[in-house]
């Protein structure tokens, strides 16, 4: 079990990808599940006041007010991918690489850290053996928040739209259909 706030499940992924690479296992599941079964834990999350009033989340839009809580859950089983290729697996994504970092200070729990995630998206890159333009599109965190999107936009910006040779960057945000899913929101 990975408890890491909303980053659990993609710090399930990255830990497993690390198992197979090192040789501590052939096959890994990991991912997340998020499901409100009390309503304590969404008065916790109001008193962040990170939730959005009229229950829309509305991702990267100037009406951004906030995010809105979702169930759900994801698995992923990985294996190395000449081991899926001989196996005959179906290959429906190559994960080339992935990096975690800690977002160190910011102004606040759910305000994220511009120079932390710049940092982030370079050192996955790098493990990847990528470079800025190799990547076309990018699926955000995207919570909705008037603080937050800016923040992570303007990392995604210097990290790669400012470094990729003018090639089209698309972004996307899951969280403004389906919800935040809390930990197994990567």
């Amino acid at each position: 079990a990975v408890d890491t706030a909303c980053s659990s499940s993609l710090v399930a992924v990255h830990l497993a990808a690390q198992a197979i690479r090192r040789g501590e296992c052939d096959l890994a599941l990991a991912g997340g599940v998020n499901l409100i079964l009390s309503p304590r834990s969404t008065r916790l999350v109001r008193e962040t006041r990170s939730l959005s009033p009229d229950g829309l989340c509305k991702a990267f839009d100037a009406r951004a007010n906030g995010f809105t809580r979702g169930e759900g859950g994801g698995m992923l089983v990985l294996k190395r991918l000449d081991q899926a290729l001989s196996d005959g697996d179906r290959v429906l994504a190559v994960l080339h690489g992935s990096a975690l970092n800690q977002d160190g200070r910011s102004s606040g729990f759910t305000a994220p850290n511009v120079l932390a995630q710049m940092s982030l998206l370079e050192a996955a890159l790098a493990d990847a053996g990528l470079t800025a333009a190799d990547i076309g599109y990018i699926e955000t965190h995207g919570t909705g928040t008037s603080l937050g999107d800016p923040i992570e936009m303007e990392a995604i910006i210097a990290a790669l739209a400012g470094k990729n040779a003018g090639a089209p960057l698309h972004i996307g945000a899951v969280k403004t259909n389906i919800g935040h899913l809390e930990a197994a929101a990567g």
